[in-house]
């Protein structure tokens, strides 16, 4: 029994020694922080060599970048040693140091200015050794661990100089720090950035050349720490203020290589990020230029082209940034003539299978097209006006078909043109299908376009009357949720309709009696107050009684009396028909063209 005690007792001596030996590990360690800690936030009250003193807190956080010994091996002991003694030599190098901030405070220089600068000068080489020593033990695989000086953010309300404490620090760890704090600092910049706004101009402002920084490690080969540094860019980019920095630092020719598929192997996400970067960076078509010479037309197209594989949102970021890009004609003339944009743009309209890039796509597209003559004549070459109708179709959701009669708008009815083109795909049922449907914008947007369309020629006029398009305009007259513009534009082209003889004729003889209908809303209401959109029904009313199968119509009606249209409308008698007329010729003579 005696001897099991022994035993027990002598296997137990190395393990007691072995936890001594580490509890000193970490008592040597915390002291080590307390010292640097103190030295960090003594130094930021410098004053004097403030740029000697930034370059020593970026030493000084580079010192305990990764800082435990692991247990098992046969060298652990004398490993565990040395450690210990390079920690206790760096607490002892910071405790030296910290009487060297009074000095360079401006109250005394305790020598002289140039003696500061020698001493200063003194910790930095101090330093750089025992970050060589660091390195050292590093490569050896003595150290695994990150344990190093960590600043805790600050929270909300936090001061000015708090922020960019915090700040320089993070700044620091992605100057010297290794690939695991690298990725850390970067991530807890990004979020910084996004929660702070003080951050921005801490970064912009507070940092020593912290814009480059960021810059450089665009470059990065972390993709990882790559993806966070550009969420950080994006959001300085979004700053007024501080935009012009990024682009002064270099910003954009890495972010648009990151976009380049032939030049990197960057993840969808660090693509997504560079593109919010370019969009911020080019609103209002600033820095247009400079992203286009650095092969940014490109390396958009080609995400475009690729747009099966590229997300959604990545090819929305890039149409985005290639609309902002043709703002300027120079760049656009390029996109049309030498890019092939014309091609990649209209087929993303129509095979997009998202339907936020295909609405990008089309927008990007009418921007294109309405720059000129040759770039609009470009553009329905290719058929955009075929593929902005087929958009139309019932499948397509609510949002696409409004977007395409307004793409349809732009490119062929404001000015008109290729106005046979667009009949020819079919407009005209799209649009008649689009005034019965439920959906009140859509119905805006397509009584909008036949209104637009009316004033084309007197052929278009037939074939819309043809298919239809007067009993839906008296529909819309009717309805009693339309908006006073909604009604007058309807008013406007039944007027323009009826100035037809074909589509007079068709009106008169339909077996709905939209005739008295008409005369029912001239009538309605405040009978004092003379609309817009009753001025135009009278015009039409006037239209139709200059035939004889129009005046019966109109004398037949219910509505025809005195109690119904008031004055305004026709009575049984001539001079009283020609006293109405010339009434209406006094409200609008523009409207009143010679009739069959």
């Amino acid at each position: 029994m005696m001897g099991e005690a022994g035993e027990e007792e002598s296997a137990a001596a190395p393990a007691e020694v072995s936890r001594q030996a580490e509890l000193d590990e970490q008592r040597c360690l915390a002291e080590a922080l307390d010292a640097l800690s103190s030295l960090v936030s003594a130094s930021l009250s410098a004053t004097l060599f403030p740029l000697k003193w930034q370059l020593t807190r970026d030493r000084l956080h580079a010192c305990l970048a990764d800082t435990t010994v692991p247990a098992g091996d046969e060298s652990g002991e004398d490993r565990r040693d040395a450690f210990v003694n390079l920690l206790r030599d760096v607490a002892a190098t910071a405790r030296e140091a910290r009487e060297l901030v009074p000095r360079s405070q401006g109250r005394q220089y305790g020598g002289g200015k140039l003696r500061l600068r020698s001493d200063l000068d003194v910790l930095a080489a101090a330093l750089d050794a025992h970050v060589a020593r660091l390195d050292e033990v590093h490569a050896s695989g003595a150290l695994t661990r990150a344990r190093a000086l960590v600043v805790p953010r600050p929270g909300a309300g936090a001061t000015r100089d708090d922020v960019r404490f915090y700040v320089r620090d993070l700044f620091a760890r992605l100057r010297a720090g290794g690939a695991e704090m690298r990725r850390e600092a970067a991530t807890a910049l990004s979020e910084v950035l996004r929660d702070d706004e003080k951050c921005v101009r801490v970064v912009a402002s507070d940092v020593a050349d912290g814009v480059g920084v960021l810059v450089a490690l665009l470059e990065c080969p972390d993709a990882r720490v790559r993806e966070d540094v550009l969420e950080a860019v994006s959001v300085i980019a979004g700053s007024d203020a501080h935009r012009g920095d990024l682009v002064v630092g270099g910003v954009i020719a890495p972010v648009v290589r990151v976009l380049d598929a032939a030049a990197s192997a960057s993840s969808e996400a660090a693509k997504e990020r560079a593109a919010r970067v370019l969009c911020k960076l080019t609103e209002n078509s600033d820095n247009a230029w400079a992203v286009a010479a650095h092969g940014g037309v490109t390396a958009l197209l080609d995400l475009c082209t690729d747009h099966g594989a590229s997300g959604g949102e990545l090819v929305c970021a890039a149409c985005r940034v290639l609309r902002s890009l043709a703002g300027v004609d120079e760049i656009r003339k390029y996109m049309v003539a030498d890019a092939g944009a014309v091609p990649v743009l209209v087929s993303l309209s129509q095979r997009a299978t998202d339907d936020a890039a295909r609405i990008q796509a089309m927008e990007l597209v009418v921007a294109i097209g309405s720059g000129d003559s040759s770039a609009r004549e470009a553009v329905v070459q290719e058929g955009a006006i075929e593929v902005l109708v087929r958009a139309l179709d019932a499948s397509s959701s609510s949002k696409v078909r409004e977007v395409a009669l307004r793409a349809i708008d732009g490119l062929c009815l404001s000015p008109p043109t290729s106005t046979d083109r667009l009949l020819a795909a079919g407009f005209l049922d799209s649009v008649l299908s689009l005034l019965r449907t439920g959906d009140t914008t859509l119905q805006h947007c397509a009584l909008k376009a036949a209104h637009r369309l009316c004033p084309v020629s007197e052929e278009i006029r037939k074939a819309m009357g043809d298919a239809g398009f007067m009993l839906e305009l008296v529909s819309v007259l009717g309805a009693s949720s339309k908006s006073p513009e909604a009604r007058e534009m309807a008013a406007e082209s039944l007027c323009a309709l009826v100035s037809v003889h074909r589509n007079r004729k068709r009106f008169v003889q339909e077996d709905r009696d939209d005739v008295a209908r008409v005369l029912q809303l001239l009538g309605s209401g405040d009978e004092e107050k003379l609309t817009p959109a009753k001025r135009f029904l009278l015009s039409t009313v006037t239209r139709l009684a200059d035939s004889s199968s129009g005046r019966r119509k109109i004398l037949t009606s219910e509505h025809e009396s005195g109690e119904a249209c008031g004055d305004r409308c026709p009575g049984r008698q001539t001079d009283r028909e020609e006293a109405w007329r010339e009434q209406a010729e006094e409200h609008f003579p523009w409207h009143l063209e010679p009739v069959m």
